[in-house]
């Protein structure tokens, strides 16, 4: 980032996110950034305590079972969905911790423009 020139505008109020954060941010907006996967992890985030089942997941694509199986660990790694084995199925739920923190970085992004204007 360059110097400002003297006198051109006032310095930002407030810093930037941090390089870190916003790798680790981009990484995760960048899962939700397939229509497939933002389906998937609502469809996940609309399911019970008990997680969702992959055979629920995949019938509502026209997609094949692998498919869907490499949407969802794309999501498992961005940290937007955890995952168990109970037998031969595969279990999802969302992460709100992951969830949490990407809405809290939208929020303060909404609230700082609602200071300024």
């Amino acid at each position: 980032m360059s110097k400002q020139e003297p006198g051109c505008c006032e310095p930002l109020p407030e810093d930037p996110l941090a390089v870190e954060q916003a790798a680790e941010l981009s990484a995760m907006f960048k899962a939700l950034g397939d229509p497939v996967r933002l389906r998937l992890l609502s469809m996940i985030a609309s399911g019970t305590e008990r997680g969702v089942c992959v055979c629920e997941l995949t019938p509502a694509f026209e997609l094949s079972q692998p498919t869907i199986s490499h949407h969802l660990k794309l999501l498992r790694q961005a940290g937007l969905v955890d995952c168990e084995r109970r037998g031969t199925w595969v279990y999802y739920w969302v992460r709100p911790e992951t969830t949490d923190r990407m809405a809290a970085m939208l929020s303060s992004v909404s609230d700082r423009r609602t200071v300024t204007a």
